[in-house]
């Protein structure tokens, strides 16, 4: 996927865990670890802004842009629609 999340950077520069990250945006680990590792194929805006304002930074401190390889079609799963979406509980 071409948007690479950057979330280990940030947590590495703040010395917080994930779990302490997680408790303070209020989503779960397991959440937070599926965006941490690039398996999320979306993400709420409020989400973002909560790990923004935990993390004093701005979204493009977490989110980056990387071109595809030119031979990355597109691949059954993201045809689908397939993915998770990561979000604060009863959003």
């Amino acid at each position: 996927m071409p948007i690479v999340v950057d979330i280990d950077v940030m947590l590495a520069r703040r010395k917080m865990s994930v779990g302490e990250l997680a408790d303070r945006v209020g989503i779960t680990p397991a959440n937070l670890a599926v965006l941490k590792n690039g398996r999320a194929k979306a993400v709420r805006f409020s989400t973002l802004a909560a790990l923004c304002e935990v993390l004093t930074c701005q979204p493009g401190d977490l989110l980056r842009w990387e071109a595809e390889d030119a031979e990355g079609a597109v691949g059954a799963e993201d045809a689908a629609g397939a993915g998770e979406t990561v979000g604060a509980p009863g959003e």
